[in-house]
C-alpha cells in the first residue's frame, strides 16, 4: 500500500508545524530498516546466540531463517518515498573477511552500509526539505578501527547535510532548512565527533513480547515516562517472537505468524495517538507497506494545528 505520495511530506507541512520542535512531531520509522535484502548464503552473524547458530547448521532451518530475519520489503528509497524518516540500523563486520567493510545485519548479513547510505543521500539531494534520523544502535564484531572507518564513511557520504549534535533539542524543520541540514546520526557507541548524537537522545524502549495487548500496554506506559527525558522518543510498535515460536512455526515466518494478524490492531492504536510533548514522536513498524502506516503516522500531525 506504500506509494510516493509522502515523498516530500516534511517540506509540505504547514508553517505552524514546521516551526514546532521535531520532538513534538509524529514521524514514521521502520524496524530493522535494512532487512529487505539478506544474504541467505552468508553464515549466521555475530549478533546471534549460539542456539541460533547451531540450528542454522541444518540446511532446511537456514533456508527458513530468512522468513524470520526479513522485517521490511521496501528498499531505503522506497521507504523514503512512502514517508519513512527514521531508520533502525544494526551493523557488523564479517569476522571471517579481511578488511574493515561494514554490513547491515539481522541474523544474516545485509547489504554494505556504504551502499545503503549512498541510496539515502541521493534521495535527500533530490528532496532538499526532507530530514532523516539514522539510528546506529547495535554494533557487532567491531573494534575501534571499524568504528572510525564507519564514522568517516558517514561523514564522506553526507558531508554538509549532517546536523551537529550541539543543536538545540527544540530545533525545528525551519531551523534545519535554514542550515541545509538533513541528517541526524544517533550513534550508540561514541560521540567524539560533532555530528554524532548520543544514543541516549533517541531512547527506543522495547516491549519484547509476542502478545499485542502487552505491546500496547507497554507503549502507553513508556509514553507517560517520555517527558522526564526531554529527548526524541521511539515507540517500537513491533512484536518479537520467542525461540519456541520460531521453532514451531519455522516455515511460516514472521509476517505470517505475527505481523498480518496483529498489524490492524497496532495500526488502530497508532490512529488513537496524538503527537506533542506528552504524546508520540517516532513510531516504528515491521513491513511498513502492508497497511497505510506512514500515512497514518504523518496524519497525526494535523492534530497539532
Amino acid at each position: 500500500m506504500a506509494g510516493k505520495c509522502n515523498q516530500d511530506w516534511m517540506g509540505s507541512l504547514p508553517a505552524a508545524l514546521s516551526a514546532l520542535p521535531l520532538t513534538n512531531l509524529a514521524i514514521p520509522g521502520s524496524h530493522n530498516s535494512f532487512s529487505y535484502w539478506v544474504d541467505e548464503k552468508s553464515p549466521v552473524g555475530p549478533d546471534q546466540a549460539a542456539f541460533i547458530k547451531h540450528l542454522a547448521k541444518i540446511s532446511l532451518v537456514k533456508r527458513s531463517l530468512k522468513k524470520w530475519v526479513v522485517t521490511q520489503n521496501l528498499t531505503f528509497k522506497e521507504q523514503l518515498e512512502s514517508g519513512i524518516r527514521y531508520f533502525d540500523l544494526r551493523v557488523s563486520s564479517k569476522p571471517e573477511e579481511a578488511g574493515k567493510e561494514i554490513y547491515f545485519i539481522h541474523c544474516l548479513y545485509g547489504i554494505k552500509v556504504w551502499e545503503g547510505l549512498k541510496e539515502i543521500n541521493q534521495y535527500l539531494t533530490q528532496h532538499s526539505k526532507e530530514v532523516v534520523f539514522l539510528d546506529f544502535n547495535h554494533f557487532y564484531a567491531m573494534d575501534i578501527e571499524h568504528h572510525l572507518y564507519l564514522v568517516n564513511m558517514i561523514q564522506e557520504v553526507f558531508g554538509s547535510k549532517l546536523c551537529p549534535a550541539d543543536c538545540d533539542k527544540d530545533m525545528t524543520l525551519q531551523y534545519l532548512w535554514g542550515k541545509k541540514y538533513q541528517v541526524l546520526i544517533f550513534y550508540h557507541y561514541m560521540n567524539e565527533y560533532l555530528f554524532l548524537w548520543p544514543g541516549n537522545k533517541m531512547p527506543a524502549p522495547w516491549a519484547n513480547t509476542i502478545k499485542v495487548h502487552e505491546l500496547i500496554q507497554f507503549l502507553e506506559k513508556t509514553l507517560t515516562e517520555r517527558s522526564k527525558r526531554g529527548t526524541f522518543h521511539v515507540s517500537q510498535a513491533i512484536l518479537t517472537p520467542k525461540k519456541m515460536t520460531i521453532i514451531r512455526r519455522l516455515k511460516s515466518g514472521l509476517k505470517n505468524t505475527l505481523v498480518h494478524r496483529n498489524l490492524p490492531m497496532i495500526l488502530k492504536w497508532v490512529e488513537m495517538q496524538k503527537p506533542g510533548v506528552m504524546g508520540v514522536n517516532i513510531i516504528t513498524s515491521d513491513f511498513v507497506e502492508l497497511v497505510d502506516f506512514a500515512e497514518t503516522v504523518i496524519r497525526l500531525n494535523d492534530l497539532l494545528l
